[in-house]
């Protein structure tokens, strides 16, 4: 009698979660939920699995529970970046992917509206209200024939590029590989990233936080843009140069920055601050990392989640595959 497939979710789940998962994997798996064990009992279950649904390792998982010695063969992230992943406690043997795409529709729309409002001078022009100005005769932007460098082309990327082609912008895809098959009027590898820059009206950030990516955007960078060009980060914070940005953002008041993503976000109800003060500044436009919180969003990611676990179980190619050579210089393992 064959052995009955497990899998095991260790992120905390309500009911709409819940049926996601009892749905998709119905036929394939028993699913178990470890959140609410204890450690003991977590490490026992996730080790009799033969793949995981998680969130946050290893806060989820205590040490040493992907040490190689059960059957988990993978590790699915509900996220779609995992810079976070403490990949030190993940051995070379586990296949771990990533949510891809699985937030594409939401952060597109967030970035495509922070660019239409910084482009239109929004935040700038509603501060001179404030401020007893009518500044009815200072020209904006318009993206009908704008040159929108997209650095990191995956389903963000993509549909990012979608919406703006709407409006009638040429496309520059900025890639690892320099190729795209998605519609792109230019595409270059990521070698190519500063004359990328330069051609640039817009420029937005959708590539994942790596060891190669850190730090990418600094002053130099920043001083091969237009001096009127617009940079959305919907990535992470600490692909740009934090002091950089800022101080091209003081010193420049036409350029302008939209920021969904931050260098320190605080958790609960922690308060926020910044180590500059961006949001003083009024060609800065900022959001709370909420260009994915829409209604259902999280339990449709879930759902892409648990479709892909399923295609792992039943021995079809799996999406969203990382690279632990990109977020680990050296492998330091715990066990």
């Amino acid at each position: 009698m064959a052995t009955q497939r497990l899998v095991a979710v260790s992120y905390p789940a309500d009911d709409g979660y819940a049926a996601v998962n009892a749905e998709v994997l119905a036929g394939d798996a028993e699913v178990v939920y470890t959140y609410d064990l204890d450690d003991a009992q977590r490490r026992r279950t996730v080790r009799r699995a033969d793949a995981l649904l998680a969130y946050e390792l290893p806060k989820e998982v205590p040490a040493g529970t992907l040490d190689g010695h059960g059957r988990l063969g993978f590790v699915q992230f509900l996220s779609t970046g995992v810079d976070a992943v403490d990949f030190s406690q993940v051995p070379d043997m586990l296949t771990v992917a990533c949510n891809a795409g699985a937030y594409a529709g939401a952060v597109s729309e967030h970035a495509v509206a922070m660019t239409l409002s910084l482009a239109k001078r929004l935040p700038q022009r509603h501060a001179a209200l404030t401020a007893g100005r009518f500044d009815k005769w200072l020209p904006t932007l318009t993206l009908d024939g704008a040159t929108c460098v997209i650095v990191g082309f995956g389903g963000i990327g993509t549909t990012t590029a979608r919406l703006l082609r709407a409006f009638g912008a040429r496309i520059y895809a900025v890639t690892r590989t320099g190729q795209t098959t998605e519609p792109a009027d230019d595409a270059a590898g990521i070698e190519h990233l500063d004359r990328a820059l330069a051609a640039a009206d817009v420029v937005v950030l959708s590539l994942p936080l790596t060891l190669s990516t850190r730090g990418l955007i600094g002053a130099r960078e920043l001083a091969l843009m237009k001096p009127d060009a617009i940079l959305i980060n919907v990535a992470r914070g600490p692909i740009i140069d934090q002091a950089a940005l800022y101080e091209h953002l003081r010193t420049h008041p036409e350029f302008s920055a939209g920021i969904d993503t931050w260098w320190a976000e605080p958790t609960g109800d922690a308060p926020f601050s910044t180590d500059y003060p961006f949001l003083d500044l009024p060609n800065v436009l900022g959001s709370p990392h909420n260009s994915s919180i829409v209604a259902g969003n999280m339990v449709s990611a879930a759902r892409l989640a648990a479709e892909n676990v399923r295609r792992y179980l039943r021995g079809e190619e799996v999406t969203g595959v990382v690279r632990r050579s990109d977020y680990v210089a050296e492998q330091k393992r715990s066990w």
